[in-house]
């Protein structure tokens, strides 16, 4: 009983093994597959230049499929789910007649207008409310019709009710003017904003120059506050340069006129040497008078002479004289004193002259 429950384990173990490995091959051969037969059955519906896709329950336009027809230059895809066209639809130039009536489109793609050669568009009950602008450039468009479609009221107004054909081609000249002037206006606001964008370059630019002069400004301030600086800090050291020169100047002037005072003082001061010698003379020429005369007092009253008749005038001056003398003693030593502060005062009142 183990034994069969283990082998059962075992063989259901490796079928989900192989089916884990088989899967995605066998998914992408079915997909392949599908691929093939898509491609053949559109050559099944191709018939001289018309591709018949109505009433195929597309989702999606076959854009690769139909840019292998270029010849296939009218296709009907009405009838269909498709909800929008991709953008590589639009590379399909050769297109001349489009049936898109009775899907799901909300929108068209932006470069619907690159279709030169497209002729006849059918968007017949759909869900578009506006068309692309580049729809006005679909020179070659010479019919449309935009019935039961929730379009906003202008483009309305210009597709009109387009229940015949002569309508149908109303529709697409009025449609291709409408959009030609919405095409003018975008234009007009892009060339407004682009011209917004340039003014607010050239603002931008204006203002980039301004910073960079005011930068510039600054900067040159900066080096003439720089070069002033240095300047002042130069003329201060040339300043203080010539304040020490100038006061060395004064200083050796001074030290001149210092020598030169001790010159002229030297020269003052050996300039009263003459009148010292001319009064040392003087006292002695008296100091001689004085001895000569005491030696001839002293002959006449010493010696045998004072008998005689020229020593009596002598002897009595003599002792005159002493006695006079002797009176006149404080006298003539006061005098004596105030003669030598005379002539010490003359002599410092002459050297103060001199200076």
């Amino acid at each position: 009983m183990f034994t069969f429950i283990h082998c059962s384990l075992c063989v259901l173990f490796l079928m989900l093994t192989l089916r884990c490995v088989l899967w995605p091959v066998c998914r992408t051969k079915s997909r392949m597959s599908k691929n093939s037969s898509k491609v053949l059955n559109l050559k099944d519906k191709i018939s001289g230049n018309e591709v018949d896709l109505s009433l195929c329950n597309l989702t999606e336009v076959p854009v690769r499929e139909l840019a292998l027809f270029p010849k296939a230059t009218v296709v009907d895809l009405s009838c269909n789910n498709i909800t929008s066209l991709p953008p590589e639809f639009c590379n399909l130039t050769h297109l001349v007649k489009v049936d898109l009536s009775k899907n799901q489109l909300t929108c068209l793609p932006d470069d619907l207008g690159n279709l030169s050669n497209l002729q006849h568009l059918d968007l017949y009950n759909n869900k578009l409310t506006v068309l692309p602008v580049s729809f006005s450039q679909l020179r070659s468009l010479k019919w449309l019709d935009l019935k039961d479609n929730p379009l906003e009221p202008g483009l309305a107004k210009a597709a009109g009710d387009c229940l015949d054909e002569k309508q149908c081609k109303q529709c697409a000249t009025k449609v291709l003017q409408h959009m030609r002037a919405i095409q003018e206006e975008v234009d007009h606001a892009r060339e407004k904003r682009l011209l917004k964008e340039k003014e607010q370059e050239k603002k931008k630019e204006a203002k980039q120059r301004e910073r960079e002069a005011r930068e510039k400004e600054a900067r040159k301030r900066e080096k003439a506050e720089e070069k002033e600086r240095r300047r002042k800090e130069y003329n201060a050291q040339m300043a203080a340069l010539a304040a020490r020169e100038q006061q060395k100047k004064k200083s050796e002037e001074k030290k001149k006129k210092n020598g030169q005072a001790t010159d002229k003082k030297v020269v003052v001061e050996s300039a009263p040497k003459p009148r010292r010698s001319f009064l040392s003379l003087l006292f002695k020429l008296l100091l001689l008078l004085l001895l000569g005369l005491a030696g001839v007092a002293a002959a006449c009253q010493l010696t045998d002479l004072r008998k005689e008749a020229v020593c009596a005038p002598v002897n009595v001056a003599v002792e005159d004289g002493l006695s006079w003398a002797r009176q006149q003693e404080v006298v003539v030593r006061q005098l004596l004193q105030n003669l030598s502060s005379a002539a010490k005062e003359f002599l410092e009142s002459t050297q103060a002259s001199k200076n």
